[in-house]
């Protein structure tokens, strides 16, 4: 890895220690913001969405682009986040947080033993979707300035991780690059030390490491954080830092890192071999941004990420073995991705009496942004459809300040030698303390 990069990610690492350590998320946030009146907190947050996608959805459209030009368009109707936040305060500092996800509807997937099938077992899928405890902590708060928790927590590296609830950004579904490139929403088990002093907040988290076996050419790292086992496999370690600025009234600037080793950090551990040879460095750095005021709300974000023996993970036994659990085929991986964007949205209820007077807001924004998952061809071998400049404008109106109905037309613009991929969605979602 080049000097500048390694000296990127020590200083965003370092910034982080050395201010008492990274930002702090909207988790943290909710913990400041929510009533202390009763000990025991119920919220969540949720979304439903429907699109109509103008371009073919065959498997092979990037690889015969020309044979599926004029396929037809597709739509689909999703639920793709339904949360319950729970929280209990226990006295004297001690609290507890737990959030449950359901993704696409939950999951009907499940293993049975047919007796009348010459006592086969067989795996059948009744519906599709992920159940996932995306948090669950134990934490004691020292001062406002110094806490620790310890349990699975959200890594918030990245604007859409330490910023993901459906009120946090304009278009339907999660901001796509960031989405695409890194864990969405990031969670795993570890320990967190945050706070916040002035003008600062901020993180630092030790984590169990990724699993480069789920790494892919189309996803970079975003498999990385889960896994198949009961258990997170923790061979390897990484670390987390988040810093956030609020230097300005309405002004918030956010400055975060991630480093670990991937590579033998799933089961088996071997003794020797290619797995205990290489460490496959992973290092993301990351800028972002907000600014609400003026009946003006902006967003953006940078992220750029490096994958150390990167050429290496081809050769895994686990990837090339159908019958491990983890991901399978011989599709490279880059050694580099990163994902850029900004979005803009303007109140235009705040010009008139009765809708401002009622707290209604309806926002017209636009989002421009660009990422590529599979930015440097590994071992000479190119994937061109993973880059990727997406174009959106659409509107979000809140009826009341915990709901949005969001609509959005969105166009991604593809290398020349495949189709574009243009589409329309309509989205509702909410967020919010219930007690």
């Amino acid at each position: 890895m080049q000097p500048v990069i390694k000296f990127f990610f020590a200083c965003s690492l370092m910034a982080g220690v050395c201010l008492g350590s990274g930002a702090q998320t909207v988790t943290a946030e909710r913990e400041q913001a929510r009533p202390k009146v009763n000990r025991l907190s119920v919220g969540g947050y949720g979304e439903v969405a429907m699109t109509r996608n103008f371009f073919s959805d065959n498997a092979k459209r990037y690889v015969n682009a020309d044979e599926h030009r004029n396929d037809p368009s597709h739509g689909q109707f999703d639920v793709p986040h339904a949360v319950v936040y729970l929280g209990y305060d226990f006295g004297k500092g001690w609290t507890m947080g737990t959030e449950m996800e359901f993704e696409h509807g939950g999951t009907g997937a499940s293993y049975e033993h047919e007796y009348d099938e010459f006592n086969e077992w067989e795996q059948e899928f009744e519906k599709g979707g992920e159940v996932e405890l995306e948090q669950f902590w134990l934490q004691k708060s020292f001062s406002r300035a110094a806490n620790i928790k310890v349990g699975h927590i959200v890594v918030p590296v990245g604007l859409n991780n330490a910023y993901h609830e459906p009120l946090n950004f304009f278009t339907v579904y999660r901001p796509e690059g960031e989405n695409t490139i890194l864990p969405s929403t990031w969670h795993q088990t570890g320990v967190s030390f945050w706070g916040r002093s002035g003008s600062l907040r901020y993180e630092v988290q030790l984590l169990a490491g990724l699993n480069a076996d789920q790494f892919t050419n189309t996803g970079w790292i975003r498999k990385g954080a889960a896994t198949p086992l009961e258990y997170e496999v923790a061979n390897k370690f990484g670390t987390a830092a988040r810093v956030d600025c609020y230097a300005a009234p309405g002004l918030r600037l956010g400055l975060s890192a991630y480093y670990g080793h991937s590579i033998g950090n799933s089961v088996p551990r071997e003794a020797s071999g290619i797995t205990a040879t290489y460490k496959g460095e992973v290092c993301v750095g990351s800028l972002d941004l907000t600014y609400k005021g003026h009946h003006w709300i902006v967003r953006g974000q940078g992220d750029y990420g490096y994958l150390g023996d990167a050429e290496q993970l081809n050769y895994f036994y686990n990837r090339i073995n159908k019958q491990s659990p983890y991901h399978h085929g011989t599709r490279i991986v880059s050694s580099t991705a990163y994902a850029a964007g900004i979005e803009a949205g303007y109140d235009i209820f705040s010009h008139i009496g009765t809708t401002r007077e009622a707290d209604k807001k309806l926002y017209v924004f636009g989002r421009y942004e660009q990422y590529n998952p599979y930015a440097k061809n590994t071992l000479n071998t190119a994937y061109d459809y993973t880059f990727v400049r997406r174009m959106a404008a659409g509107i979000n109106y809140f009826p009341v300040p915990e709901i949005c109905v969001k609509a959005e037309y969105s166009h991604r613009f593809l290398r020349s030698k495949y189709n574009d991929e243009p589409s329309v969605s309509i989205g509702v979602a909410y967020e919010g303390w219930f007690r």
